[in-house]
């Protein structure tokens, strides 16, 4: 109990995927709301005392998660994010426009947001195979984990893709990703956003001066953003099983190596240059127990 008191977590279980947003903002706890708080502390205000321990934001250690739970997890907010990705393009299909841009950029961002802020302290929340290698990639992720990871992510696709397909044919084809716009220009717009997409979900993930709370609003608000930017040419995938189980499901496989090939390494890229412009000072000023990372 003295350690709990004072602000200091038991060591890390290697292997673990972190949540998006470990932290949480408490103003006033009581004597044994104390207690029950592994470690807490807020930013301070100047660099004297940063990283001193304070207890206005608490951060939880994560729980010990077999695997299992979290394919389980992974498995279910991958259904949610691809069915709920999908259904916006095909309602708009069927619907003559009644969805819009805005609408199929809102459908994409708010399932991420929520799948985040459900699952994301179980499995990480991960729900893209890109993010999964670019996280491995980077050492943030067990690459032991990364075939079973992907296996659930592939599978909760094609299952959601072939739900639509049940409730929606034959509209299924409005909710496949395929470019209206050239090879290489496709390639390049499903590479910069997905850039963009992983740059952001490095930092607040990885980065314990970033909004970690706040990490599903975050990334949920860029994949709206990037939906908007390139959504009518390349269809703003940013996530191989996006576009693998709608085409599994309709039989689409037209230019389907450019979402497989680009978005993976554009999340390698943006994952690698949020870490070498990453402020140093995370490493010498907080504990091995108080960084955030995907390897708990």
């Amino acid at each position: 109990m003295a350690e709990l008191e004072n602000g200091i977590s038991a060591p890390a279980t290697p292997g673990t995927p972190t949540p998006l947003f470990p932290s949480l903002r408490v103003d006033s706890m009581g004597s044994y709301d104390r207690k029950s708080m592994p470690r807490c502390k807020c930013l301070p205000l100047d660099a004297a005392t940063w990283g001193a321990p304070h207890t206005c934001l608490a951060d939880f250690p994560a729980p010990d998660v077999s695997l299992t739970r979290k394919l389980g997890a992974e498995f279910v907010g991958t259904f949610i994010l691809i069915f709920a990705a999908t259904a916006g393009p095909i309602v708009n299909q069927k619907y003559n426009g009644a969805e819009s841009l805005i609408g199929n950029a809102a459908c994409s961002g708010l399932a991420v947001m929520i799948v985040i802020l459900s699952t994301g302290h179980i499995s990480g929340a991960h729900l893209n195979p890109s993010l999964t290698i670019a996280f491995a990639a980077l050492r943030h992720f067990p690459w032991v984990q990364v075939p079973a990871y992907v296996a659930a992510q592939v599978s909760a696709s094609i299952c959601a893709s072939f739900a639509l397909k049940g409730v929606f044919h034959p509209f299924m084809s409005g909710g496949v990703t395929v470019p209206s716009v050239n090879t290489g220009q496709a390639f390049a717009l499903e590479f910069l956003i997905t850039f963009n997409l992983l740059f952001v979900v490095t930092a607040v993930a990885t980065d314990t001066r970033a909004v970690g709370e706040l990490a599903g609003i975050a990334v949920g608000a860029t994949v709206m953003l990037n939906i908007l930017v390139a959504g009518p040419s390349s269809g703003a995938s940013m996530n191989p099983v996006r576009t693998l189980g709608p085409a599994v499901a309709a039989g689409n496989y037209k230019s389907l190596w450019i979402y497989l090939v680009a978005p993976t390494l554009g999340a390698i890229a943006g994952a690698a240059v949020y870490t070498l412009v990453k402020l140093r000072g995370d490493d010498t000023t907080e504990t091995p127990s108080q960084v955030r990372s995907f390897r708990r």
